[in-house]
């Protein structure tokens, strides 16, 4: 079969599903039909937004289509009237069989880890927070159970100790781009060898799992350690962010923080306390030391570096993370 005559049904919803499907086209890949979520209210406003990957179908003229409901009759009978060689799956959602099962070719996902490891929804996010330093890309087949299908090619990045999850979301999102277009070319050209995931590990006790981030995961706990703090907050960096809730003379204060450095320096003062200088530095005691914070963002105000911060900010006797 030639790539022209290769029909392809793309899914997807964020920015990270769109690099991917740029390279396909810019590719001359034939993309018969672009699946997206439906259109929802976003903003103070309601005002209905468009997906990132609706955008750039509409602006493309590629067919699009968002289903409420994927096992509705009316949704797969379009779908089955693409008569699509292979479906390609960048961050969606869980696909029912009589979906993923579709295509002669198969469909295949783009997954922001080295699977087996940190399956789920946020790996990135988990990766970065764990202090792992690699992570990867991964294209796998679907199969029933989530992020467990046969694995068809994956690549290696490096995790700086300073990335957060804004620097290795765009890295993988570019090599991922990359990975989709080697992976379909091999499924063309006949030469893949899936491999199963079960090979890859001895025990489920060996996988770290990378599940759906919520407001108390991103809550900042002082008492740990100086690292584990250090991870958690580049982890959620720039989105969805750490928080803590700053105690002042004036009440708490909700407090995001988004960048920090790690400080080795004795002390004796209770976890939590802030230790400034009232003009470039705000440290928060812990237990090995201090976290420096370097950017962060009251409730109801704009990020801003510490000294900026410091510029309008009052430090109060006995102010404290809690």
């Amino acid at each position: 079969m030639e790539k022209k005559d290769l029909k392809i049904v793309y899914m997807g919803t964020p920015e990270f599903a769109v690099e991917p499907l740029k390279t396909l086209v810019e590719n001359g890949y034939n993309i018969v039909g672009v699946i997206t979520m439906p259109d929802k209210p976003a903003g103070r406003g309601h005002k209905i937004q468009y997906s990132p990957i609706k955008e750039y179908a509409i602006e493309n003229n590629l067919r699009l289509l968002q289903p409420e409901k994927l096992k509705d009759e009316g949704f797969i009978e379009e779908l089955k009237s693409l008569n699509a060689d292979l479906q390609i799956v960048v961050a969606f959602r869980m696909l029912p069989e009589v979906v993923w099962g579709m295509p002669k070719l198969g469909t295949f996902n783009l997954h922001a880890s080295l699977l087996p490891q940190y399956r789920g929804a946020a790996p990135i996010n988990w990766a970065i927070i764990n202090g792992e330093e690699e992570t990867g890309i991964t294209t796998f087949f679907l199969t029933h159970e989530i992020d467990t299908g046969k694995i068809i090619q994956q690549e290696k990045i490096e995790i700086k100790e300073t990335d957060n999850v804004g620097i290795i979301h765009d890295k993988l999102m570019y090599k991922g781009s990359e990975l989709v277009v080697e992976t379909v070319e091999a499924i063309l050209n006949g030469t893949i060898h899936p491999k199963p995931q079960e090979e890859l590990y001895s025990s489920e006790a060996d996988l770290k799992a990378a599940p759906k981030i919520f407001k108390e995961t991103c809550k900042i706990d002082f008492s740990k350690s100086k690292e584990e703090i250090y991870n958690l907050i580049r982890g959620l960096s720039p989105y969805p962010a750490a928080w803590a809730e700053l105690s002042t003379d004036k009440g708490p204060l909700v407090t995001k923080i988004y960048e920090t450095e790690k400080i080795d320096k004795a002390h004796q003062l209770p976890i939590g306390s802030v230790e400034t200088d009232g003009k470039k530095t705000f440290d928060v005691a812990v237990k090995d030391g201090f976290i420096r914070i370097k950017a962060l963002q009251l409730q109801g105000k704009k990020r801003l570096s510490t000294e900026d911060f410091l510029k309008g900010f009052r430090p109060s006797q006995g102010m404290k993370f809690m």
